[in-house]
């Protein structure tokens, strides 16, 4: 009996760790309130695909805009990514070493760059430039956050479109994830990539200072001294009085004698001219 019972709790031992393996798994990769679910409900991720003229950007994800130079890009065509650094605000780029460890890396796969560009025609991403991310990678044991971007030919208004990609990996303290959340981990990655403002939000916030703009003004034109009433007088002729008051709303024609009855004034006419005003 004894032996059951310690082949019982063995199992039993053996299915609880299991599950709390699972549960921390999710906890820490793909859980409702992870920093994954985080950083993606907070980066809406672009979708990339193939066209007649190579990779293009099929969803467009949250515009980004570089804050800081020293990133470093590669053609949309190029297959390995060469990575910049950002450290304590800082960015490093990729050394020549690192270039060449990229062409080893090529040749070593034996994977040939489809669009006939170099791995190694490389050129920095200047700074106000917009991207898009279409990856993101966190990595708790070495403490970083990865984005790989690709450029918004629309945003940048270029003629040329090139969609040159990067990556970014911004490295944290020592077990600085396993704590953090999604907020402060954009915080860091906004001095970099700094999310753009949502245009919407900037027209609104013009309009409602055009809508302050037009009640200032409208107290002025309400403080503007009123036009005196039309005046009538006696002689004058009828085209003179309705260009004043507009035409009557009745009129009664007694031969050389006419009546104009407007709302509040009756104008009597003979001969064509003003002899009353009632």
């Amino acid at each position: 009996m004894n032996v059951k019972a310690g082949r019982v709790v063995r199992i039993f031992a053996v299915i609880f760790a299991g599950m709390f393996s699972c549960v921390l798994a999710v906890a820490q990769n793909g859980g409702g309130d992870s920093l994954e679910s985080q950083l993606g409900a907070k980066y809406k991720l672009a979708k990339l695909g193939t066209d007649s003229t190579g990779l293009s950007v099929l969803d467009a994800g949250t515009v980004l805009v570089i804050k800081k130079g020293g990133i470093l890009s590669v053609p949309s065509g190029t297959m390995v990514l060469v990575p910049s650094y950002v450290k304590d605000g800082q960015v490093k780029t990729a050394n020549n070493n690192a270039m060449s460890g990229v062409n080893k890396l090529l040749k070593w796969k034996g994977v040939s760059d489809p669009t006939g560009a170099a791995s190694s025609d490389t050129k920095f991403l200047t700074n106000g430039e917009k991207v898009y991310p279409f990856k993101i990678d966190v990595n708790r044991k070495d403490s970083k956050v990865t984005l790989s971007i690709i450029e918004c030919d629309s945003c940048n208004n270029v003629q040329d479109a090139s969609s040159r990609k990067a990556q970014v990996i911004f490295q944290f303290p020592k077990d600085y994830l396993n704590a953090a959340d999604g907020g402060q981990v954009s915080d860091v990655i906004n001095q970099i990539l700094e999310i753009q403002p949502d245009d919407a939000g900037q027209q609104q916030d013009q309009g409602q200072q055009a809508q302050g703009q037009q009640g200032q003004q409208a107290p002025q034109q309400e403080a503007a001294p009123a036009a005196p009433p039309p005046t009538i007088q006696l002689g004058q002729t009828p085209d003179e009085v309705t260009g004043m008051l507009g035409q009557p709303s009745k009129i009664v024609n007694l031969g050389a004698k006419q009546i104009y009855i407007y709302k509040d004034m009756k104008i009597t006419f003979v001969k064509g001219k003003v002899t009353d005003v009632q």
